[in-house]
């Protein structure tokens, strides 16, 4: 099973990676608002830190129930 089809039937049978990926998806569209303006205050900057490692950490998450997926699934 490809990378693609394992997402998405995770995201259609899983609740735990569809609620990560949702998070992450989030994440990204909020980023990329930060990422639009030219200059960023003290408080955003940190924001977009905090928001980066816990985009990361989902991404993380999301690698290993797929990693876990595919066990189950050979």
């Amino acid at each position: 099973m490809d990378e693609t089809a394992m997402k998405a039937r995770l995201l259609k049978e899983n609740r735990e990676f569809h609620n990560a990926f949702d998070r992450h998806q989030k994440l990204e569209k909020k980023l990329s608002g930060l990422r639009a303006k030219s200059y960023l205050t003290e408080e955003e900057k940190l924001e977009e830190k905090q928001m980066k490692k816990e985009k990361l950490l989902l991404k993380d998450k999301m690698y290993r129930m797929m990693s876990e997926f595919r066990k189950s699934v050979d």
